[in-house]
């Protein structure tokens, strides 16, 4: 068409619930909105970046059907952006990234391909090697992606010239730009999700969250309020792709890149979800939104403010939650669960782990939020190194005790870009054959053993425990009372998916 303007960026959010989740990726399982495919359209954007996304994961696409609808598009750039709204979310998503950059080159080997996220930034060099791409941002991705259009827009791009870049020169060797830094004025760069480009009926809130409403999980948002994290914990791969913007502003790769928006801005985008979009339940996507009792006080001040009914959940750490005041205002302010990372009930294996809170300080803290009104789901982690079968009987005899309204049961995974993973490859310690077995759900899902006993014995306790608590008559009687039998129902049904394990 005459005057027509080549797309300059299309940005992919790829993913595959089934192969994901199994059986509980249809209905169970959430569909998240692709919090960094929004952010990073609207830091092009401000930039004079013409840019769509294609949310694979939500629309339910194949490789080939997401890489056809790519071709369709004719852009400059494909980037598959290859993040999540957890760590280990980066890395099960590469088989399907894998796929669609396959299925791109094939259809379409002119059109330059791009992958940035977590996992990619954890392992440039090796995801340039093995997959169909022309490059791969060694960062978090918004400078990079940037630079990159607009290198391609001059129609004779020079790959050196853009920071954050892992790619092939022309004799075919691996090449590292500089770094590039990371987006620090958040409030003008990217303060909100290009929401307008994203399929907004299809986005739906975990079946927690909504318990007592299981009817009304669309529409849903996420956000995120805060970046980065000034934690380390050794099996957290969060760090990853912020180290290299953080030596880009003359910091140490190993000082926190947290950074904040401001509360107007945080609410602002909350009102935007809420009038425009019809969104009640909301996720605050941080790794750790109770944190900074400024931040946390403003945000909730605005919502109160406003008036703006919403449900919403956040993460939080035992030893974060410091006063009953906070408590309170993050209740009125439609905060009604908050999920903690508990782990282990071993303080040897939470030492190790740079866990640090005693039993006493978890029972204390878990029982002032719900006496607050605040639900609680709890997040344990079973095969971490100083595991054994005795530590994580103890793990679950406390999730049993602390009887939260919800608990995830994981085990411990080496993902890319955690202390952990360079542990296990420097020890040699097996690892899964495939990207996908870094799922905590998938059939292939293989664990690391710990000092103690195997992988697969994790596996088998953990996929016992799971079980043991959602069938206790003591959980079920609690959910009912708050919940009502709906929600007892839906439990039932949840917990009698059972997970094709094949390292079983």
């Amino acid at each position: 068409m005459e005057g027509h303007r080549k797309l300059d960026a299309l940005l992919i959010n790829p993913g595959s619930r089934l192969q994901i989740y199994q059986s509980l990726g249809s209905e169970l399982a959430g569909i998240e909105p692709p919090i960094w495919c929004g952010l990073i359209a609207t830091f092009l954007r401000r930039r004079g970046i013409s840019v769509v996304i294609l949310d694979a994961n939500a629309e339910g696409l194949t490789p080939e059907e997401a890489a056809r609808r790519v071709v369709e598009a004719d852009p400059l750039l494909a980037a598959v952006i290859s993040y999540g709204h957890n760590p280990s979310a980066s890395t099960q998503v590469m088989p399907y990234a894998s796929a669609l950059c396959t299925a791109l080159k094939e259809l379409a080997p002119q059109i330059p391909r791009v992958m940035a996220g977590g996992h990619v930034a954890a392992l440039p060099e090796r995801t340039l090697r093995e997959e169909a791409v022309d490059a791969v941002c060694t960062g978090e991705g918004p400078v990079t992606l940037f630079e990159l259009a607009q290198a391609l827009k001059t129609g004779q791009p020079d790959y050196s010239e853009v920071r954050g870049l892992c790619y092939r020169d022309n004799d075919g060797g691996i090449r590292l730009t500089p770094p590039a830094p990371l987006v620090t004025n958040l409030d003008e760069e990217m303060p909100e999700l290009a929401w307008d480009l994203l399929p907004m009926d299809r986005y739906k809130a975990h079946n927690w969250h909504c318990f007592g409403h299981l009817d009304r999980r669309k529409p849903y948002g996420s956000i995120y309020t805060t970046l980065g994290c000034p934690y380390h914990c050794t099996f957290c791969c969060i760090q990853a792709p912020f180290k290299t913007g953080e030596a880009a502003l003359g910091m140490a790769p190993t000082v926190n890149s947290y950074r904040l928006w401001s509360p107007k801005t945080v609410v602002d985008q909350i009102e935007k979800l809420v009038t425009t979009y019809g969104v009640y339940n909301v996720k605050f996507a941080d790794e750790l939104f109770v944190l900074n009792a400024r931040h946390i006080h403003g945000v909730c001040d605005a919502i109160i403010e406003r008036g703006l009914k919403v449900n919403i959940w956040a993460y939080a750490r035992v030893d974060s939650v410091r006063d009953d005041a906070t408590i309170a205002k993050l209740q009125r302010a439609g905060v009604n669960w908050l999920c903690f990372g508990i782990e282990s009930a071993s303080a040897r294996v939470r030492d190790d782990a740079r866990k640090g809170f005693s039993q006493d300080q978890l029972f204390k803290v878990i029982e002032r939020v719900r006496a607050a009104g605040i639900r609680v789901i709890a997040n344990y982690i079973f095969g971490l190194p100083e595991d054994d079968l005795q530590t994580m009987q103890e793990t679950l005899d406390t999730a049993l005790a602390l009887n939260c309204e919800f608990a995830n049961f994981y085990c411990a995974m080496a993902y890319p870009g955690s202390q952990l993973y360079q542990t296990a490859t420097d020890q040699a310690w097996p690892l899964p054959e495939h990207w996908s077995g870094y799922s905590q759900h998938a059939a292939d899902t293989l664990p690391l053993p710990t000092k103690h006993i195997a992988g697969a014995d994790v596996l088998r306790f953990r996929d016992q425990a799971f079980q043991a608590y959602f069938h206790n008559p003591k959980y079920l009687e609690m959910i009912e009372c708050t919940f009502g039998q709906e929600t007892v129902n839906h439990i039932r049904e949840m917990a009698s998916h059972k997970l094709v394990r094949k390292h079983l």
